[in-house]
């Protein structure tokens, strides 16, 4: 008896293990539950189909497997493959039994000769498989259709699950058209896209996500710091890029949250440039735009650095009015009434352009409007460009950037900023990033102080 309880603790442990392998800072179950009870009512009385990602479809080769963020944000669990489905409550109807609020996750069974490879997964057959990740049921994958006709039967039923859109993949495209071809439906089953109820939900972070992103900036910031300290004419962007990498990475993050940016010279006026192969020249300035992932929750942050450490007067100009561009949205905030989206009449985008408009003119004499490109923020969370409901106003709990910029291909030069800012829950706003150099005199410092 004893050698079995030795034994099941050695299990338990390895599959703790294996659940934190990516995600090193899980939250309580308690916080995954709540998401699938508050995603279950949203549904109307609809059942949920969730499917994890494959290791064909979530991985690569340097960064190993991560999790599809929508699972991952009803479960916790990083192991690939899974399923989950949640059913809420339902009184009795002539063509359907009642049942009462049910969530199964469907894991696939071990693997023994890849577990080799990849290290131990939970399985539907482990006894503790409920204990550890908090869902009430966990069954094997080949059960779902079965669980399906139970919970899913008559003509109409609405499954909500992700079923992509244009351009876009869904990583449950397969799995739904072979159960549609064996008939886990029944004729008159409708379909709709789960992705807007779970966005709505992900536009307000729990307390938890908070602190994980706190820990993705804290990392990131470090990681500028550094930058800060590195940059000088003859670096290349490619070092910088490394160096930062290292420093967040260092610091828990487990990969970065998006394609590092490091732009010198012509470069700096790209959006998107990520090649990060040139070299930096005395009297460049030096977009950089990296930041780290700290179990699953990204940050976002840039800063413009002049290579020589010192900006010159028309660059000096130009962060002025891109910082003052930034303060000038910071300041017209307001809980519940300020917007991202661009045509709102409370947009934050349309205080920041008018004020770069207004501010600074080109080498033709032309007001800088037209070149603030894009736009001004984003929710952050789970992704760097985190899905949300951004037709309501800012509210308590929202993570977003801001981000003015100016980008004049014809002087070499381009201008960023972006800081991230939370809503707290007094509706003030909080500046994450608040301890960042910032100010054109704040940069220089940092760079001087080698």
């Amino acid at each position: 008896m004893r050698a079995t309880r030795f034994l099941c603790r050695i299990i338990v442990s390895c599959l703790l293990l294996s659940l934190a392998a990516l995600a090193i800072e899980r939250q309580p179950n308690a916080d995954y539950r709540a998401r699938r009870q508050a995603l279950a009512a949203k549904t109307d009385g609809g059942v949920v189909l969730i499917f994890a990602d494959t290791e064909a479809s979530g991985g690569n080769a340097i960064y190993g497997f991560r999790q599809e963020d929508n699972f991952y944000y009803l479960t916790g669990l990083s192991d690939p493959g899974g399923a989950l489905l949640i059913a809420p409550a339902v009184e009795a109807k002539p063509d359907a039994p009642a049942h009462p609020y049910t969530e199964i996750l469907f894991l696939p069974d071990h693997n023994a000769s890849q577990e080799k490879w990849t290290g131990p997964k939970l399985g539907p057959g482990d006894t503790n498989a409920v204990q550890v990740t908090g869902v009430d049921h966990v069954e094997p994958l080949d059960n779902m259709h079965d669980a399906l006709v139970h919970y899913a039967p008559g003509p109409r039923v609405t499954i909500y699950a992700d079923l992509g859109r244009y351009d876009e993949q869904s990583n449950a495209a397969s799995s739904l058209d072979w159960l549609r071809r064996s008939n886990a439906f029944p004729a008159g089953t409708s379909f709709k896209d789960v992705k807007p109820l779970l966005a709505s939900l992900r536009t307000v972070k729990d307390a938890g996500e908070i602190e994980l992103v706190r820990k993705a900036v804290n990392a990131s910031m470090a990681a500028h710091v550094a930058a800060m300290k590195a940059m000088h004419p003859g670096a290349t962007e490619r070092e910088i890029s490394a160096l930062m990498q290292y420093e967040f990475g260092k610091r828990g993050c487990e990969r970065p949250a998006y394609a590092p940016i490091v732009g010198t010279g012509a470069n700096s006026t790209l959006l998107h440039y990520s090649a990060d192969s040139g070299t930096v020249a005395a009297g460049d300035v030096v977009v950089i735009d990296v930041a780290g992932e700290y179990s699953m929750y990204a940050s976002d942050i840039t800063r413009t650095l002049p290579a020589s450490g010192k900006f010159t007067v028309r660059q000096r100009e130009i962060y002025d009015i891109v910082l003052g561009a930034q303060n000038a949205a910071i300041a017209a905030f307001q809980s519940g009434k300020s917007h991202l989206q661009r045509d709102d009449p409370d947009s934050l985008y349309k205080v920041a352009y008018d004020y770069i408009n207004s501010h600074g003119k080109d080498l033709h004499g032309d007001p800088l409007g037209k070149y603030f490109i894009h736009g001004l923020g984003h929710f952050v969370g789970l992704n760097v460009h985190d899905p949300g409901d951004y037709k309501i106003p800012l509210a308590p709990g929202m993570i977003f950037t801001i981000e003015p910029g100016i980008y004049i291909p014809e002087e070499k030069l381009g201008v960023r900023i972006e800081d991230m800012f939370l809503v707290g829950r007094d509706g003030k706003l909080v500046k994450l990033t608040a301890s960042l150099p910032s100010t054109a005199e704040e940069v220089e410092r940092a760079m001087s102080a080698k």
